[in-house]
């Protein structure tokens, strides 16, 4: 059976964030990510996930770029430093909050400088991200993004991203798998994480289009879920979607998995 749990970045936007962690658990969930939690204090977020019985699956490297506020500082060659600043503090809340992975960032193309220039940066990032996040146990997860809803994603398909992890050959680097993205992009959504799956530490969900909950798109998740069963698929699946009316109506879809 899937292990699905909420990204409470997205849902239970109805309460305030802290009390989203009691949501999840009221309707199922034992499990969470958030892509920020730097705002809040490990200690109340810790709290929370004890009252709960909550696990912390995933968070974000926070790399939005204090000048433009563009999220690439990993792509950007005079950003080294501040990128590798904000690794440690992905370390630091992934340790403290005992995720099992970190997506850690790849972003818009910036301007001003070469596809060499850019292609380098981003390797010594990833390489710094996955040795730091391997000293605490933790996965350094690579996302490639669609280019509808972010142009100039620098890695926007899934063979991309896996070009990158193959040529790197870190130990402690995967793929982070969103269907939603790859549906945009490449489509043949079964076979590619079949093909994959040795090198996928994480998948996320949303339908298409709308980014809203399985079963209000074009994607085929009473499929694909069961698929997930039977290849053996052992990680977690994280439910990043906008949900259409309110957060607890929209997890009727996954009554059979909570």
């Amino acid at each position: 059976m899937p292990k699905l749990e909420a990204n409470i970045q997205f849902m239970f936007n109805e309460y305030e964030i802290l009390d989203r962690y009691d949501m999840a658990a009221e309707v199922g969930f034992k499990g969470v990510e958030i892509q920020h939690p730097y705002d809040i204090s490990l200690d109340k977020i810790i709290q929370r996930l004890d009252v709960n019985n909550l696990q912390h699956i995933i968070i974000n490297t926070p790399v939005a770029d204090p000048e433009t506020n563009i999220n690439n500082i990993s792509l950007r060659p005079d950003r080294k430093e501040l990128y590798k600043n904000r690794t440690n503090m992905a370390v630091e809340y992934a340790e403290g909050l005992g995720c099992e992975g970190v997506n850690i960032g790849i972003g818009q193309k910036p301007k001003d400088f070469s596809n060499d220039e850019i292609t380098e940066t981003l390797l010594e990032n990833i390489v710094y991200a996955a040795d730091e996040l391997d000293k605490v146990g933790v996965k350094a997860l690579l996302e490639p993004i669609n280019t509808l809803d972010q142009p100039g994603f620098f890695i926007s398909t899934s063979k991309a991203a896996i070009e990158i992890i193959s040529l790197i050959g870190h130990k402690n680097l995967f793929l982070l798998y969103d269907f939603y993205h790859m549906q945009i992009m490449e489509g043949d959504l079964a076979r590619t994480v079949k093909n994959n799956l040795d090198i996928i530490g994480h998948i996320q969900i949303a339908d298409h289009p709308g980014r809203h909950q399985p079963g209000t798109g074009e994607i085929n998740y009473s499929f694909l879920m069961q698929y997930l069963d039977q290849i053996e698929y052992k990680n977690w699946v994280g439910c990043e979607y906008y949900p259409k009316g309110h957060s607890k109506k929209s997890l009727e879809w996954a009554a059979d998995w909570l």
